[in-house]
């Protein structure tokens, strides 16, 4: 184990030249090139403001927060989930998209589907922008106690996605059907976590005997539920997670890491003979 994580981490090199060349071809080939990252996820929050904002009267934030502070509620929860959607989705193709370079480079495998989690997480941050652009339009700014929940946050969300990326990619190998069962539940994934909606939704419906108590248990075992809570309490701390839920996001996203890690290793002589 140790000396595999060794050659791993040896093999960062490997892992920047793949971001690199990713992020090149993304917006190289594109007319309007880094414009997308700002684009998509205000395309996605004008939609989602819209209907629950506007037609259901969504209202989240510091007394209330208005239909401004449900932007900025949106934009805090879309960003990182759009990071974390392409992440799984990009990520459970690495190995079947790059089998010439994966048979004839004599490096771990293991760089290859990390290597796209780490382009992701570069491309977060290149999105965040358009969320400080709003924060300025609306005055509404995170309290320095809250700016402590973005790295807490960024960093569970990596850990679990290169877990799942390591899953999902050898799985993905031996299985095609893999990745159209991803996009399934991602769709999912996006509905069943607080991201357009605030977690108290969910807990006042159990509270309320609208969903049972067991149905709120297993909602809130999903550690993306947690992850998304520490995004949004950068700008609402209201919104920050109780130990119980913050210890579930932590815990689950090192179990699905550990498992991700072991499982591509078990798979990689039947991967290489696939592939």
């Amino acid at each position: 184990m140790a000396s595999r994580t060794a050659s791993v981490w040896d093999g960062r090199e490997v892992v920047s030249l793949l971001v690199r060349r990713d992020l090149k071809v993304k917006y190289q080939s594109s007319f309007l090139g880094y414009a997308w990252s700002m684009l998509e996820p205000l395309a996605m929050a004008a939609i989602y403001w819209f209907v629950f904002g506007v037609l259901y009267g969504q209202r989240v934030g510091p007394d209330g927060g208005g239909t401004n502070g449900y932007v900025i509620f949106l934009l805090a929860g879309l960003l990182p989930w759009l990071t974390f959607n392409a992440g799984i989705t990009d990520s459970t193709r690495a190995l079947t998209s790059q089998s010439k370079l994966i048979t004839t480079m004599k490096v771990p495998r293991e760089v290859f589907p990390l290597g796209v989690v780490a382009g992701k997480v570069v491309e977060f941050f290149f999105s965040l922008p358009v969320l400080l652009l709003f924060a300025v339009i609306f005055r509404i700014w995170p309290s320095w106690e809250g700016l402590y929940w973005l790295p807490a946050a960024l960093l569970t969300q990596t850990v679990l996605l290169a877990g799942l990326a390591l899953l999902l990619s050898s799985a993905n190998v031996l299985l095609r059907d893999v990745q159209r069962i991803v996009r399934i539940l991602t769709r999912l994934m996006f509905y069943a976590a607080p991201i357009i909606y605030p977690l108290s939704k969910v807990t006042d419906a159990a509270a309320s005997g609208h969903v049972p108590v067991w149905l709120k248990n297993v909602y809130e075992a999903n550690p993306i539920v947690g992850i998304m809570q520490m995004f949004h309490a950068v700008w609402f701390p209201s919104e920050a997670p109780d130990t119980k839920l913050l210890l579930t996001s932590v815990i689950g996203s090192l179990v699905v890491f550990a498992f991700g890690w072991w499982l591509f290793r078990r798979l990689e002589p039947a991967i290489l003979k696939e592939l």
